[in-house]
């Protein structure tokens, strides 16, 4: 059976190669590069005991450098397991999830067709190549001088001329046989029911052959020598060939490019054609360009391919800064686990082919290596200047328009990794001692954890510091204080779980992020407890040595004494985990509860004063019993909370004395 090349491809790029022969072999984790698609292994072909075996998933080959076995995956299992073609095409048509196509003649004249479209955009290629050398193609040529190509990277992108005339093109292929009906399925000439006789679609252009990943002319793209044509830049149309939303311009040299001696390490995308060329003359062969339009998924899908990392290089204009956040909008979605992007603007007014002109690989190279992360350009973009959330209701503003965008990201993991990164990025951005809720400049010391005291922050001895609590009770203003804080006890058994077990914050972060406080001063120390507790890395004791240094040392002492005078046993450094987790979910389950509770008692207050002002007696009739009901809920949780501490009886560390007391 024949199978259709463009099915093999298909199934070809939903495979990679390192996952059809990872079931052969065990990587080598010293020499493989996961993140480049780069693996190692001693060879399945011939015994050896250090790995010489490599395939590269962005070639969709492997190599043994030591028996000098070569191949794709086909030629894997055919050549290690005997398969026949056919029965290698079925598995790893298996594994991409693809049906195997059915003998099809009309298929098969298709493909057909399409060789022979290839044959002729081909002879196009070369017309238009002939032309530029002629004195018709003068003034293109001078063209080129002028933007600095040489003969050489003329040569290699086979750029050509089509000169001004309805005709040449067309009679051109007719003298070489070509049909009528395969010139306009190429593309190559304006047809349609209301012309009466076609014409060469490109007329007086620089014409830039596009080629497939096989690297076939599909398609091209011409540049107007005309100031006053209708437009600078035309591409082909849509055909049998050409989809211009799935291919990139220098796409397969690219490619090459990333294991080639300059050893490059990502692909850049640039804004056009001439981006790329003159690029590639310079020595930077690793950049794509799409063709004419903003930046597509499926291209975005063909540049990850290659790379996990690209970099998308625009002009530093305002025009560069909208596409480069259109990127990033597009790009958010998609991301996964080690994919992702980073953006460089060039400087204004400037594109890449004026700034290897005037300052060589150099500027450019200087430009690519101060590339930001996606994470720094949606931030940047939606947060702005620390100046723009002067006030909490624009800070909610800016935390609204980021978490929206955060919620577009289809993969869970990256999606939480989002959302701690810009909850501690926007904690930097706005905190300070009016909005982090305490003075940044606490002392060091350490955190005690006492089955009597509850737990508290203590300052080193005998250096005079002392902790934030003692300054404050020491000072003169502390009379004028308040003995009494806004603390309950149901809030301070919610955070002292945390603060003991951080780990609760990373298990469940996406609902520990949203709880709300009654407490002024717990909601100020909110978002900067989010912050540190969220990172990965973040155990106990670093984390309290980290909110005693943003001045929240007195606050946590309150919280371990509250919490201690209750249900003292999860005060303690030995708590088991998995009772404090316990703790910690009953308490939220009171939590969320008592909020619902006195949300919806608010809202009956409201009511009932209005029915009073307007006389209702028989919604207030309605009303009231119901706002009774409501409070004896509230006072039923505001009584149970006494009895959560029963649950340390089940790791023997029990609040209460013993299974006998």
């Amino acid at each position: 059976m024949r199978f259709p090349p463009s099915f093999l491809d298909e199934i070809r790029d939903r495979v990679p190669i390192s996952a059809l022969i990872g079931q052969r072999v065990t990587w080598d984790r010293k020499k493989t590069n996961v993140g480049r698609g780069d693996y190692w292994a001693c060879c399945p072909f011939h015994g050896e005991k250090s790995p010489s075996f490599h395939c590269e998933d962005r070639k969709g080959r492997y190599h043994c450098f030591g028996c000098g076995v070569s191949g794709d995956h086909f030629r894997f299992l055919t050549d290690l397991d005997g398969m026949s073609f056919p029965e290698a095409v079925q598995r790893v048509a298996d594994m991409a999830g693809v049906a195997m196509p059915e003998r099809d003649p009309q298929a098969e004249r298709r493909e057909e067709k399409r060789r022979t479209l290839v044959d002729v955009m081909e002879l196009a290629a070369s017309f238009f190549q002939d032309q530029l050398q002629t004195g018709a193609g003068a003034k293109a040529r001078a063209y080129l001088r002028e933007r600095g190509l040489s003969a050489r990277t003329i040569d290699t992108f086979r750029l050509g001329y089509a000169p001004e005339s309805r005709n040449a093109l067309k009679e051109f292929l007719a003298s070489k046989g070509v049909e009528k009906q395969e010139i306009e399925a190429c593309g190559l000439v304006v047809h349609g029911p209301d012309i009466a006789v076609s014409y060469d679609r490109f007329r007086d252009r620089i014409m830039f052959p596009i080629l497939s990943s096989r690297e076939q002319v599909i398609a091209f793209g011409g540049r107007a020598m005309r100031p006053d044509a209708p437009a600078k830049y035309l591409n082909s149309n849509e055909t049998e060939l050409f989809h211009k939303g799935n291919v990139l311009f220098n796409f397969a040299r690219a490619r090459r490019a990333l294991s080639g001696a300059e050893g490059a390490k990502t692909i850049i995308a640039v804004e056009g054609y001439m981006d790329v060329i003159a690029l590639h003359q310079a020595g930077i062969e690793n950049a794509v360009a799409p063709l004419g339009t903003a930046l597509t998924e499926n291209q975005l899908q063909l540049i990850w391919r290659m790379t996990s990392e690209p970099v998308l290089c625009f002009d530093g204009d305002g025009a560069g800064i909208r596409a480069a956040e259109r990127a990033a909008g597009l790009a958010l979605p998609m991301l996964k686990p080690g994919h992702s992007l980073k953006f460089a603007l060039l400087p204004g007014g400037k594109d890449p082919d004026d700034l290897v002109r005037e300052g060589g690989r150099q500027a450019f190279d200087a430009v690519i290596a101060q590339a930001r992360p996606l994470a720094d350009t949606v931030f940047e973009r939606e947060a702005g200047s620390p100046e723009a959330g002067e006030t909490p209701e624009r800070r909610a503003a800016i935390e609204a328009r980021v978490n929206a965008l955060v919620a577009t990201i289809a993969d869970e993991s990256v999606r939480r990794h989002y959302q701690q990164d810009f909850r501690n990025r926007l904690y930097q951005r706005f905190r300070g001692p009016s909005r982090g809720g305490g003075n940044f400049a606490g002392g060091r010391g350490s955190f005690s954890g006492s089955t009597k005291g509850g737990g508290r922050f203590n300052a080193p001895r005998g250096n005079g510091l002392l902790s934030a609590s003692e300054r404050l009770s020491r000072s003169p203003l502390a009379s004028l204080r308040p003995v009494t804080s806004n603390l309950t006890f149901r809030e301070c058994q919610l955070v002292f779980c945390l603060i003991s077990h951080p780990e609760l914050v990373r298990e469940d972060f996406d609902s520990v992020s949203t709880l709300s406080f009654e407490a002024a001063e717990m909601r100020a120390f909110w978002p900067a407890f989010l912050a540190e507790a969220s990172r990965p890395d973040m155990g106990r004791e670093k984390l309290r040595q980290r909110l005693e240094e943003a001045g929240f040392a007195g606050l946590v002492d309150q919280i371990a004494a509250h919490v201690g005078r209750n249900v003292h046993w999860i005060a303690g450094p030995d708590a088991a985990l998995e009772d404090v987790r316990e703790v910690y979910h009953q308490a939220l389950a009171l939590h969320n509860r008592a909020r619902s509770l006195a949300r919806h008692k608010s809202e009956l207050e409201r009511e009932i004063a209005e029915a009073t002002e307007e006389g209702n007696a028989d919604l207030l009739a309605e009303l009231m019993p119901a706002l009774v009901s409501v409070q004896n809920e509230i006072a039923r949780i505001d009584n149970q909370e006494a009895e959560i501490d029963g649950f340390g009886l089940m790791s023997g560390r029990g609040g209460k004395s013993g299974a006998g007391g």
